[in-house]
């Protein structure tokens, strides 16, 4: 396994809209196995594939408190059960050090493939919900910064922007 790089905003790799995946392979597996690896040393709840620049339509999610419920969604399928919203505190891998508030739906459906290709169906609430549809928002080329004000959101760009100038090459 092996940890991989995560891409940050505003680098614009990250609104590349992903492709579904065609085989759930080895390859793909392996991936699954790095994404979490990765996500887990960050430390993360989710990651899309999108942000470590892997365009293709998996995601990876685990909001246990000791890593014991990780979950994979490949090409998932998203569906509003309740128009009930909720406001949630949502932060990012690839917007290290900020969070923001974001309205979500609070009940979903969502159909994927799990790692080994097979697939289920799930109707997740709360912080799950939420995971899930910030993730597959990675999917569609969204990042939940797209969720606030211009104003936020071009001062985390510059904010970002300084950050990466400081950091050596």
């Amino acid at each position: 396994m092996a940890v991989l790089e995560i891409l940050e905003f505003p680098d614009s790799r990250l609104r590349t809209v992903a492709k579904p995946v065609k085989d759930v392979d080895d390859r793909v597996r392996q991936l699954i196995d790095d994404m979490f690896e990765t996500m887990y040393e960050a430390p993360g709840i989710g990651l899309a594939a999108s942000q470590i620049n892997v365009h293709e339509q998996i995601v990876v999610i685990d909001v246990s408190d000791d890593r014991s419920e990780p979950l994979v969604f490949i090409n998932p399928e998203i569906t509003v059960i309740d128009q009930e919203t909720f406001e949630y505190d949502e932060g990012c891998l690839s917007v290290p050090g900020f969070y923001e508030t974001v309205v979500r739906p609070q009940h979903i459906r969502v159909k994927a493939l799990d790692r080994n290709g097979e697939p289920f169906e799930m109707e997740p609430e709360g912080l799950l919900a939420v995971c899930i549809q910030h993730e597959n928002d990675h999917l569609l080329g969204k990042l939940f910064v797209d969720y606030i004000s211009p104003l936020k959101r071009n001062r985390i760009r510059s904010k970002m922007e300084k950050l990466h100038k400081q950091q050596p090459s």
